[in-house]
């Protein structure tokens, strides 16, 4: 497929995924019917390059279910659907007390894009003068965002935000979180999982897995969502090396744009206290020497999670190893992920015994970390390798369509898209990869 038709596919899938009365982008149809955080930061870089006025309803939708602590969902029911468990029922976000009046949410989060996201949209469109409007009425929700984190995810004040549920940290299923499983034993739910009938069910978390997932937010409903009593009381209180890059990236890019639009000194001068703070904190706490990458870290048992995942590298994104850190780092991506027979990059360790190709956060490549990756490599003049993260990316779309994951092994060749069709932040990425 040309670099033209894959583009036009790419903006077909966004507008077809777009809810033009609601304003916000499904996912995908059936599997994912709602709005999710990260993803919609994503998609708004991809609707940027061609429609900036969707874009900017994008960021909208989800900030208009921002509660009323700063506190952003992870997924905003705007509308019913069927397709998918746990729905608004389940999750119960109006048991805290600041939820959100106007919007049915959840009571967890995801990685917090939305910092650099406005500034990647406004690096990309034409008309300066009306994004940086735009930002100038919405910065000032994505600061008090980023505020409520350090207040409330941040018990030891150190600068790294705790994740009390697997999928705060976007990489559902890693894993990485398998050790933690090992010191639970929830009960056995009785609930009928939807996801599995849009896909097959050996590329999905298992139903066990489900219920591990299930019990996080029992714990944290019984509280009514109190991060102060979650700290105390999950068993899953993770630092994760993908989830505080974006924080930091974020930072970074909020001062940028406030610098840009002047008179924020305050915020400023708090946004480099926090970056100070973070970085420092983030290279000492998370980088493993031996592993050569950074790691996530296990608040609740007070120790290194040590596994290599595409998180690991996350970090290059947001300006965080020095050039020496960085250095190994790369070697580690070439030796670790990066064989001849395979596309980069695994979201998992291919060494590991826990690797597993097809499925979900297991083994895939997913776009988003690639996009991550691709951009984090170039930060530190990395060119010929970023070049391959791209040319694999663009490659793995052009054989197998827009699908939500891929197989890194080039022996596949048949099948080796996963998940979801026709997926948005495959198709919103792909549109800035192709850009240059």
């Amino acid at each position: 497929m040309s670099k033209d038709n894959l583009q036009e596919k790419a903006k077909h899938i966004l507008d077809a995924n777009f809810n033009e009365d609601k304003g916000f982008t499904i996912p995908c149809e059936g599997l994912y019917p709602f709005q999710w955080n990260w993803d919609s930061g994503f998609i708004a870089i991809g609707f940027a390059h061609y429609d900036s006025n969707k874009a900017k309803r994008e960021v909208e939708a989800l900030l208009r279910a921002q509660w009323e602590n700063g506190f952003i969902p992870h997924i905003v029911f705007h509308n019913d659907s069927d397709t998918y468990f746990p729905g608004p029922d389940f999750h119960l976000s109006k048991l805290h007390p600041l939820a959100s009046k106007s919007h049915r949410t959840t009571g967890m989060t995801q990685p917090p894009v939305l910092g650099f996201v406005l500034k990647e949209i406004y690096d990309i469109v034409d008309d300066k003068e009306d994004m940086l409007n735009f930002i100038k009425q919405n910065i000032d929700k994505v600061f008090f965002n980023h505020q409520h984190f350090y207040n409330h995810r941040d018990p030891n004040q150190e600068g790294l935000v705790f994740i009390y549920h697997n999928w705060e940290s976007g990489t559902d299923n890693s894993p990485i979180w398998d050790d933690i499983w090992e010191t639970m034993d929830p009960p056995n739910y009785k609930f009928e999982r939807r996801d599995t009938t849009h896909v097959d069910a050996a590329q999905r978390p298992t139903n066990r897995e489900y219920d591990y997932y299930l019990h996080l937010i029992e714990i944290a409903k019984a509280h009514n969502y109190d991060d102060a009593k979650i700290a105390e009381l999950s068993p899953f209180l993770v630092q994760d090396p993908l989830f505080n890059a974006m924080l930091i990236k974020s930072n970074e890019a909020l001062i940028e744009l406030y610098e840009m639009i002047g008179d924020s000194e305050d915020k400023i001068s708090t946004l480099k206290a926090w970056q100070e703070k973070a970085i420092t904190r983030f290279n000492e706490k998370l980088y493993n020497e031996k592993l050569g990458a950074y790691v996530h870290y296990d608040l609740r048992n007070e120790k290194q999670i040590e596994h290599l995942s595409s998180s690991s590298f996350a970090p290059l994104f947001s300006n965080i190893p020095t050039k020496e850190h960085a250095d190994v780092m790369v070697k580690t991506l070439i030796k670790k992920f990066g064989g001849e027979d395979r596309y980069l990059c695994a979201s998992f360790d291919p060494e590991s015994d826990r690797f597993n190709p097809k499925k979900y956060w297991r083994g895939p490549i997913w776009i988003n970390l690639n996009w991550m990756l691709y951009n984090g490599l170039n930060n530190y003049e990395f060119t010929d390798i970023a070049n391959r993260v791209k040319e694999d990316s663009i490659t793995l779309v052009e054989k197998y369509g827009f699908f939500e994951y891929f197989d890194s092994r080039k022996s596949v060749t048949e099948h080796a898209g996963y998940g979801g069709n026709n997926f948005s932040w495959s198709a919103a990425l792909l549109l800035d990869l192709l850009k240059d």
